[in-house]
């Protein structure tokens, strides 16, 4: 039986408007729908007076214009970057020069995102934080404090911030309450997503989500232990394919995936493939080779 994820919508945004979204907290919307991005790219601003940013966003200039119009009269004092796909960091060069605000993120894009280019979640190979965190961290501002989370799986330079005040957590693109996260090898990893999924499923203070594409995840917890059950499920989906003999990728997600929408299979191959990947390396999976896109697979068992 399929697990159940309870996902949220967010039937209409307001682009280009500060929102608040609670005390303390007001939310820019960039005009970039998409597939992976649903509504658009959500920029966060943390306080009133002296802010920090959370996820600047696209290199818009309209919605660069926004934020800038957003904190218009404030001092900028920190831009914290989940992580360096082009949706989420490209902005805080220019945010960043005209507020003279540090940017702070876990470091450059990493070598190993071999992204084609082709989606929203190519690389932004220029960007490198003014001040690189790690797990532990913390970044205080006048008001607001915020513990850094490593939560590689997606990416493997993405930060999650916990905002100590509000007992919530900015998770990027790693939980969002609108849909599953694409875990695109070789940079994205099963083994380590699973595991950022467990830190925050261990963390039962965590009142709400905040991701960066989507509504606020109000019951957090709920979530996070359905898409781990879910991640659980995908495994034994492929081990059922598997059980009538070796199969490729293209195979599996068209059995996994018949209900739904093709565009999306892609995506879905992906992270078939960083599943596989895992499943290879703890011995569950055979593959002729290394575990590719189109090498084929079987049960190693």
């Amino acid at each position: 039986m399929a697990v159940s994820i309870p996902f949220a919508t967010e039937p209409e945004v307001d682009y280009g408007t500060a929102v608040e979204m609670a005390p303390g907290l007001r939310r820019v919307m960039a005009a970039n729908p998409g597939k992976f991005t649903y509504r658009g790219t959500g920029t966060y601003i943390v306080g009133r007076g002296r802010v920090a940013i959370i996820d600047p966003g696209p290199g818009d200039a309209d919605h660069i214009n926004a934020v800038l119009a957003a904190v218009d009269g404030e001092e900028v004092e920190a831009l914290l970057i989940t992580h360096t796909h082009r949706d989420h960091s490209p902005a805080s060069r220019a945010v960043g020069e005209a507020t003279g605000a540090v940017a702070y993120g876990f470091g450059p894009h990493p070598a190993a995102d071999t992204d084609d280019g082709q989606g929203e979640e190519r690389g932004d190979l220029e960007f490198t934080p003014d001040a690189a965190v790690v797990h532990g961290d913390v970044v205080e501002g006048p008001g607001w404090s915020f513990e850094c989370l490593h939560t590689p799986g997606h990416i493997s330079n993405h930060i999650s911030y916990r905002w100590r005040e509000a007992a919530g957590v900015f998770t990027g693109d790693h939980i969002m309450g609108w849909s599953t996260t694409v875990i695109p090898p070789p940079d994205g990893n099963m083994t380590d997503y699973l595991a950022s999924l467990r830190l925050l499923a261990d963390s039962p203070d965590d009142r709400v989500y905040w991701p960066t594409h989507g509504p606020p995840v109000t019951e957090p917890h709920a979530l996070v232990e359905a898409l781990y059950a879910h991640r659980l499920d995908r495994e034994r989906q492929i081990i059922r394919c598997l059980a009538s003999g070796p199969q490729t990728i293209a195979e599996m997600v068209a059995v996994m995936y018949a209900a739904v929408a093709e565009e999306l299979h892609e995506p879905a191959a992906r992270s078939v493939l960083a599943h596989l990947i895992a499943m290879v390396s703890d011995g569950r999976v055979g593959t002729d080779g290394e575990a590719t896109a189109e090498a084929v697979y079987w049960l190693d068992q």
